[in-house]
C-alpha cells in the first residue's frame, strides 16, 4: 500500500525582512520572524 502524503495547510504571514506577504506550511507565531523564501536563505546558518 502506497504512502499518501496530505497537502500541507499554508498560513499567510508577513515576511520579517522585506514585508512582502508570504505564505508558510505552519502556523506563525508573533515572538519569532517569518521569512519569505528569498530571504530565508539569507539566514540558513551557513554548511562546512
Amino acid at each position: 500500500m502506497p504512502y499518501e502524503r496530505r497537502p500541507r495547510e499554508m498560513h499567510k504571514a508577513t515576511c520579517g525582512d522585506c514585508g512582502n506577504e508570504c505564505e508558510v506550511p505552519f502556523e506563525p507565531k508573533d515572538a519569532r520572524p517569518v521569512y519569505c523564501n528569498d530571504c530565508f536563505q539569507n539566514h540558513k546558518p551557513e554548511r562546512r
